[in-house]
């Protein structure tokens, strides 16, 4: 979209009158101004200008302590550009609105480094110079949960009125009974350019996944999530409910995910991971072999929260082990099975918290490491992964950020400044999470110990 199709769109919908003009930083959080309507050539022209700082903000929104982007350049600015997105109505507010896609450079024009998106085009651009077009998918997780209560409950049936207490895997009557705010969420994909599939009831109770059909633009696909996500939490606020992409909003129940299909076509459209039967292609084994490779240096990109940990627990039934199989959800890289035309892998580590634009970066990234080295993976695993002898992913938050921050196959994947901007930003929360004392800690010790 440029700005004559900008102003186009604009007046075909003369109720709009605002824009939210926003950049996505590293935790995911879209962080941003708000424009009015009749101001399109400011945001469609690059001038807008924002801090470079917002990108690396922690998850409370606050400066990350030491960071060279506010002290040593004195917070400077940089400009923000558009990325090319058509503008997406908004319409879960007061009053209609439109929302702008846009991702930053430097004031010389280079693209800034630290910015999630510029690093998945990155890795976009070097599949490219291989004449490789990755094709992607996405899987996401979340729950409605019930917003007047201080801690998540599983909201109230809009029904019956009771409140969901059991677990629902595919259930049509759930499906069913929430079906005015799904039906909201398909009508807000559909007006924004997002390619909504197939909806399920997941495990939890208000538990629920929708998939995002593939598509030959890893940046379409990444921003498809982001959006996604943004656009489920305003219409569930608007139906009554909060919706939550935390990894692990309930303790004893089904964590959320967000796994990620890939394939990649050749210049002809061919995809290049068929053989024509069930094993898959060298280039597939070689992409395998990479995403093992780095698996436990990007798990902090997996797992970038606190919350996110408790997903990965052992026996919490999500993919832990640093493993592939065939047709195996027990394992971290699956190869489903079907049409060997539709070979492709599915990753299963990332949760629904983490950065979209980060997921598929580490993802692709990972796969093209394995590429260009010509690795070769292990045997894959069969049977059940959660009970075998495997190498395991970090098991904890710290761990993570010292994996990634140590990580000499990162540096293949990100530059060094997000490397070093995602870790002073994952420490930071660290830091203050390990300084809060929790009211499960007051009841288990305070007159106990």
């Amino acid at each position: 979209m440029d700005k004559a199709e900008a102003e186009r769109w604009l007046a075909e919908r003369p109720e709009i009158e605002t824009i939210f003009a926003c950049i996505c930083d590293l935790n995911g959080v879209m962080r941003g101004k708000r424009v009015p309507a009749e101001q399109i050539d400011k945001i469609v022209d690059g001038s807008l200008r924002m801090p470079l700082s917002l990108l690396s903000m922690d998850v409370w929104g606050e400066d990350i302590e030491g960071n060279d982007l506010v002290f040593d350049t004195g917070d400077a600015d940089g400009l923000c550009d558009f990325t090319g997105r058509s503008l997406s109505p908004v319409d879960w507010t007061s009053r209609p609105a439109a929302f702008a896609q846009l991702w930053m450079r430097e004031e010389d024009g280079t693209p800034f480094a630290g910015d999630p998106r510029r690093a998945l085009a990155d890795i976009v651009a070097r599949y490219k110079k291989l004449g490789l077009t990755p094709v992607v998918a996405t899987e996401l997780e979340f729950y409605v949960c019930d917003p007047s209560e201080a801690a998540p409950q599983p909201p109230c049936s809009p029904v019956t009125g009771k409140r969901l207490d059991s677990d629902g895997a595919l259930s049509l009557d759930e499906l069913q009974h929430f079906d005015a705010f799904l039906n909201e969420v398909y009508d807000a994909c559909r007006a924004q350019g997002i390619p909504a599939d197939a909806a399920i009831s997941e495990n939890g109770a208000g538990q629920f996944e929708i998939n995002l059909l593939h598509v030959a633009d890893a940046m379409e696909a990444a921003d498809d999530a982001v959006l996604f996500k943004r656009l489920v939490r305003g219409i569930a606020r608007r139906h009554g409910f909060a919706a939550t992409f935390m990894a692990k909003p309930y303790g004893a129940r089904a964590g959320s995910g967000m796994h990620v299909h890939f394939s990649l076509q050749d210049e002809t459209g061919r995809n290049v991971f068929d053989n024509g039967g069930p094993d898959g292609s060298p280039i597939l084994l070689n992409a395998v072999a990479g995403l093992l490779a780095t698996m436990h240096e990007n798990t902090l990109v997996w797992a970038p929260h606190e919350n996110s940990f408790r997903r990965l627990l052992p026996g919490a039934h999500a993919p832990s082990a640093i493993a592939w199989g065939y047709e195996n959800r027990t394992t971290a890289i699956r190869i489903p099975g079907g049409s060997p035309k539709a070979r492709r892998i599915e990753h299963r580590v990332a949760g629904a918290d983490a950065n979209p634009y980060l997921v598929l970066a580490s993802i692709l990234g990972g796969a093209l490491v394995g590429i260009e080295r010509d690795m070769v993976p292990p045997p894959p695993v069969i049977g059940d992964a959660y009970s075998q002898d495997l190498d395991h992913l970090p098991p904890d938050w710290a761990s993570a950020i010292e994996s990634f921050a140590r990580g000499q196959l990162v540096g293949q994947i990100y530059a060094r400044r997000l490397q070093r901007m995602f870790v002073q930003c994952k420490q930071q929360e660290l830091g203050r999470f390990t300084r809060h004392v929790t009211d499960f800690e007051y009841h288990s010790y305070l007159e106990s110990v």
